[in-house]
């Protein structure tokens, strides 16, 4: 494992707020032999004022503003810098010079020194080369220019500011095997960082007994359970209500973070139970009768996703069926996919009345090797051996 070394990641995500990601899980497990200091999102920029979301997602930066600097329990630097959250010409001016200015100033208090710098996010271009970095890592997790949903700066912005990351990089990671496979310069330096799971977390689901948490205990069964992020444009609503007009004694239960009301909350069968600490999923999803991811289908951001909830799923041993997502269609038949919602219906009845322990067996021995600290050991040796060739190539300089 990595020792030693300072670690700057500038997240696309929060620390508080999000459900925890890859960059959240890997940097937990370099922190244990490394300084890392974590950058909660810098954003791309906020939504139109038009946006539902517009006002929810200022609220939640200015409460992400007041924590600015703190300590994880992990020994983590959580930073949520002041920036402006615009992109535009004038934006980006004012953003470099604070973003350099705040993060070199916390760079001198904690002692990181010729860091590594760990980017998640086209608008952390900036930053390349004003921070003393003895390696630049790239790591992309979304078709990041195809969002138009939450932020409102430009597609060719975006586009333009990856790209630039691209040619510095010395390490190129895709989380998704369709980044990935689209991936065609720069392949000498690129590789496939695929999801992970905190398996033994996940597996007590079903090795342990757990009481039910109080807001799930009296949702009569069969319980079709989903954690993770919840937006209108991310939850296939028609596919909810197709379903629930059918089988309406089937309870429908979401867990997570959403930005507004949808429209399948006047569903009598559908509950939403708010976030929930990450350390109690396990008792909610041992309630859960089936897994369920219903995403949309048709939203080509959406497409490129590689859901970290999918291998959760599978760690616990429950039935999944998801609808169609690229990641996951080499493990058609550990999860069931539905190919259309009378098929979806038609996979969740039969992972209700066909499914035995052999199956459950299965589904959890897909993962029980893919877990974080098996990608934190991947992660340390290749920078361990890309810093090795820069010394040697100075050498023979």
């Amino acid at each position: 494992m990595l020792k030693g070394k300072s670690i700057i990641c500038f997240a696309g995500e929060d620390w508080w707020y999000h459900h925890p990601h890859s960059k959240n899980h890997i940097m937990k497990r370099l922190a244990k032999q490394n300084r890392v200091m974590f950058i909660n999102s810098i954003s791309m920029g906020l939504p139109s004022v038009r946006s539902a979301d517009f006002f929810l997602k200022i609220r939640r930066k200015l409460r992400s503003y007041a924590r600015f600097v703190r300590r994880s329990t992990e020994g983590i630097i959580v930073v949520s810098p002041i920036v402006l959250p615009f992109w535009g010409r004038w934006g980006r001016a004012i953003n470099r010079l604070l973003l350099i200015f705040q993060i070199r100033l916390l760079m001198l208090l904690f002692g990181f020194k010729d860091p590594i710098l760990w980017l998640a996010i086209p608008t952390a271009k900036d930053v390349i080369g004003k921070l003393g970095e003895s390696l630049i890592i790239y790591q992309i997790s979304d078709k990041y220019e195809l969002n138009h949903m939450d932020h409102s700066t430009s597609a060719e912005l975006i586009k333009q500011l990856s790209e630039q990351i691209k040619e510095r990089a010395d390490i190129i990671y895709y989380s998704g095997r369709k980044l990935f496979a689209e991936a065609v310069e720069h392949r000498d330096k690129s590789h496939l960082l695929e999801q992970a799971v905190d398996f033994e977390h996940f597996a007590s689901t079903t090795e342990r007994s757990f009481g039910a948490p109080d807001d799930i205990g009296n949702i009569k069964k069969p319980i079709l359970g989903y954690f993770g992020a919840i937006e209108s444009w991310l939850v296939d609503q028609d596919l909810i209500k197709y379903v629930s007009e059918r089988r309406p004694h089937w309870n429908w239960v979401f867990i997570g973070n959403k930005a507004r009301e949808l429209e399948i909350e006047s569903l009598p069968n559908v509950k939403f139970l708010g976030p929930k600490n990450y350390f109690d999923l396990p008792a909610y999803a041992a309630q859960f009768d089936v897994c369920v991811l219903p995403w949309v289908t048709h939203n080509e951001w959406v497409n490129y996703g590689s859901a970290i909830k999918v291998r959760e799923y599978l760690a616990t041993g429950k039935p999944v069926v998801i609808t169609p997502l690229y990641e996951y269609e080499h493990m058609d038949g550990l999860v069931r996919i539905a190919r259309s919602y009378d098929h979806f219906i038609a996979l969740i009845e039969e992972s209700l009345t066909d499914d035995s322990q052999e199956k459950k067996q299965a589904r959890q021995a897909a993962v029980r090797d893919s877990t974080w600290a098996a990608r934190a050991e991947e992660v340390s040796r290749l920078i361990e051996h890309t810093l090795n060739q820069q010394r040697n190539n100075c050498r023979s300089l």
